[in-house]
């Protein structure tokens, strides 16, 4: 099995977590994100270099905004030009949840590490039902 990539897409950054298909799951540095091009062209380069086989994205299943999102999720990933599988998995409170584990850590500071923690947690919970 190779690497699952998980990604937490926003507006500004995009968390990234990376598995092997256990229950070990890293966050990676998150991309900033300038513009919708620079930003699928760096996260191709990590499922490259990862060689990433399946990407999970989070979305908020079950809100009303969620065929939008998937909608914008596929738009995205095709100008990654992933060929592997795409899992979706609900996203549903991991910012609130990354934000928890990051309480009395420089916890306001927007560098991404809540971003990576959030994709690390929408990970951690599609490894539960795979």
């Amino acid at each position: 099995m190779g690497a699952i990539i998980a990604i937490d897409l926003g507006l500004k950054r995009i968390g990234l977590a990376l598995s092997y298909g256990n229950t070990l799951v890293t966050p990676l540095p998150a991309i900033e994100r300038k513009n919708r091009n620079q930003a699928a062209n760096d996260v191709k380069k990590v499922l490259n270099e990862y060689e990433a086989t399946t990407v999970v994205v989070g979305i908020p299943m079950g809100s009303t905004t969620e065929d939008e999102m998937r909608r914008r999720v596929a738009h995205f990933m095709n100008l990654v030009e992933f060929n592997g599988e795409i899992a979706y998995q609900d996203e549903s409170h991991s910012s609130k949840e990354a934000e928890e584990l990051m309480k009395g850590d420089i916890r306001y500071k927007r560098d991404g590490r809540i971003d990576s923690l959030s994709a690390k947690i929408i990970l951690e919970r599609y490894l539960k039902i795979i």
